[in-house]
């Protein structure tokens, strides 16, 4: 994806007005409500730190989640009164006026996401005719019906009779004997695709269907003949090709050989099982979770195995409890990548090195290490082990992005035992090296997961499930290994090379896991600054001047997601505190505390702040998938402002170790 060119923020529109002039403070004023702000910043993070030494805020995405959590429960059985009542209550209060439901906070109703939260509804035991859920399945009917839905909303259908399984893509289960050289096999997928791929292979196969519960025919726009035969693309492009090899699958099951099959089945148990977790989750992360325990139930395990029973406790500890009596379910927890930025703008805020919530912090992250192989091992055979993943049980899938941070966190903290801190980063830092692409920069989980044909498959039609390097996770590594003292390390350079070559033309970057150019464009330049790019270099200046362009007038930046789209999108985007940290890390690495644009953006801060030291931000500025799949991670608002104020405050971090 590309930046437009007229200046703004990818699809961001013009800028809002402001209540009042932020620039207006005179500068000792603006410094005293920067170091007051600070300090109030630093109360309420440390008021938030676990006993243990981690901190956690809510990840929070969209219903789909709680939708689903519900669908598994009535598949296996084990649906309860009070587990429904708290999950629809929290459905409902999601649901906007037009009937419909969004991925993120302000954005569009998504035909798929409310299918399935109209589903769950209906579990609940709303009714069709009630008014809330006539809106839905009119606005449903009007967008396509259930056959417009993404495929993995006709899984879910499926389960229950409400979708026929030959009128959805054919996945065999023999997949996971294509050798790894072998187009499309299980390794070109990133690895949250092929966890939740491996056991969708199974259901795939078995084709159950539950006893649905209700009819849905309101959904359908025409219920009579609710699956339109779609046309075949051009047999010489790409979809026409794997349009085609998705009937000759079809016709393939027909014949399969059932021992092989069979086999098939047993070898994708197996490699299921192996992935668990210690805590019982698979990942991470709730989809692979849910996919997999349908998986081995269909395949003979019984509710009661330790296998089932770990993995549906692992799903209960995704759910957040409110106060009001509803529950969310997170699609993951951040604990490591959280106690990490939490631990760096602390730091950088100010703290002593040897505070003790700094050192129990550190203690923590070292805990959580990885030393044992996992699935990156197929693209680096030799590579020894190191590196932090993003959740608390998450030992098969470490990541880069995470381990750079975690890398950056523990150099700002003295440590009792220095030895300890040393071999872990240096750990970290050799396995960071080794994950390096072929074309000089680095992905979140995988090395040169690039293949083209996986997002071509007629499954596929939601979210990546491939893993390329991103300039926001190539950024995080190439500043780390500065601070390590390896800024003129060759890897580092070429790093260096192909973030210059990423850059948009407008001077901002792409941001893949943040929202969007804010992001990648915050996380780039402190980055070439740390490796030793001048400020004066015009890649650098470019940036600024991009940044500068699409600050809002009352001093804060902001970028919706709509940003990720081809066409422009002329709403206004409102500021957010994380957003606006992002591009005043950007600027303070560029041009320092003098900057009229960091001056504003300071002050924006500082009179948004609330009185506990917190910032408020119901947007939504993490990503999973761009645009498919969004994230609003709350404790994104109370870190980046913090780092932000703190360097504004402090001045930047130093690069001080020697190679």
């Amino acid at each position: 994806m590309t930046a437009t060119t007229d200046g703004s923020a990818g699809a961001m529109g013009p800028r809002t007005t402001a209540a009042s002039d932020t620039t207006t403070h005179a500068p000792g004023g603006l410094e005293e409500a920067a170091a007051r702000a600070t300090e109030r910043s630093i109360a309420h993070l440390l008021g938030r730190q676990d006993a243990e030494g981690w901190w956690k805020g809510d990840l929070e995405t969209n219903v789909t989640m709680d939708a689903e959590d519900l669908l598994l429960r009535q598949f296996l059985g084990i649906r309860d009164e009070a587990t429904t009542l708290a999950s629809a209550l929290h459905i409902r209060g999601q649901q906007r006026e037009d009937g419909t439901w969004a991925t993120f906070y302000g954005g569009p109703g998504e035909l798929s996401t409310t299918i399935e939260a109209y589903v769950a509804l209906r579990l609940a035991g709303d009714r069709p005719e009630d008014p809330h859920m006539a809106r839905a399945a009119a606005w449903i009917r009007d967008k396509g019906g259930i056959a417009a839905a993404r495929v993995f909303t006709r899984i879910w259908l499926a389960l229950f009779g409400w979708w026929k399984w030959d009128d959805l893509p054919e996945l065999p289960p023999e997949l996971i004997f294509l050798p790894k050289w072998f187009p499309l096999n299980i390794y070109d997928f990133g690895c949250w695709a092929r966890q939740t791929i491996v056991p969708l292979t199974v259901v795939s196969a078995k084709r159950p269907v539950r006893p649905a519960p209700f009819a849905l025919g309101e959904l359908h726009t025409d219920p009579e003949r609710p699956s339109p035969v779609k046309p075949l693309a051009p047999a010489a492009s790409w979809d026409g090709a794997f349009q085609r090899l998705d009937k000759a699958l079809h016709v393939y099951r027909k014949v399969a050989p059932r021992r092989l099959r069979k086999t098939a089945m047993n070898v994708a148990a197996r490699w299921i099982v192996e992935r668990q977790e210690n805590d019982g989750c698979w990942g991470g992360i709730q989809p692979p979770a849910v996919y997999s325990l349908i998986a081995l139930r269909l395949l003979g395990y019984d509710l009661e195995h330790p296998v089932m029973r770990a993995g549906l406790e692992s799903l209960d500890r995704f759910a957040v409890w409110r106060e009001d009596g509803s529950r969310m379910i997170e699609a993951c927890q951040s604990p490591v990548w959280d106690t990490c930025l939490a631990t760096i703008a602390l730091a950088d805020a100010g703290l002593p090195a040897d505070h003790p919530a700094l050192v129990r912090a550190a203690d923590w992250m070292l805990d959580e290490e990885i030393v044992r192989p996992g699935d990156w091992t197929v693209r680096r055979p030799g590579l020894p082990p190191g590196g932090w993943a993003f959740e608390f049980h998450n030992d098969n899938y470490p990541d880069i992005d995470d381990t750079a941070e975690v890398i950056l966190a523990l150099r700002r903290v003295k440590h009792p035992d220095p030895s300890r801190t040393e071999a872990a980063i240096a750990r970290g830092g050799r396995w960071t090296l080794g994950m390096q692409s072929k074309n000089g920069a680095w992905a979140a989980f995988d090395a040169d997961n690039t293949s083209p044909f996986p997002n071509r498959l007629p499954f596929c039609d939601f979210g990546e499930v491939v893993d390329p390097p991103s300039a926001d996770v190539t950024a995080h590594v190439v500043e780390m290994l500065a601070y390590e003292g390896r800024a003129q390390h060759p890897r580092t350079r070429r790093g260096v090379e192909w973030l210059l070559a990423e850059q948009e033309p407008n001077g901002a970057w792409f941001g893949r896991w943040g929202v969007n150019y804010v992001y990648g464009t915050g996380s780039v330049v402190p980055a070439l600054t740390a490796a030793g790019l001048p400020r004066s270099h015009p890649a650098i200046r470019r940036a600024v001047a991009w940044l500068e362009s699409v600050q809002n007038e009352d001093g804060g930046w902001g970028e919706d997601l709509r940003s990720y789209k081809p066409q422009p999108w002329l709403g206004r985007p409102a500021s957010t505190a994380s957003q606006t940290a992002w591009a005043l890390l950007a600027l303070l690495a560029a041009d320092g505390r003098d900057s009229k644009a960091v001056g504003r953006g300071v002050a924006w801060l500082a009179a948004t702040q609330n009185a506990d030291g917190s910032w408020d931000e119901p947007y939504f500025t993490g990503t999973g998938f761009p645009w498919d799949f969004s994230i609003n991670y709350h404790l994104y608002r109370q870190v980046f402002p913090l780092t932000a104020l703190g360097r504004y405050v402090n001045g930047e971090p130093t690069v001080s170790r020697e190679a």
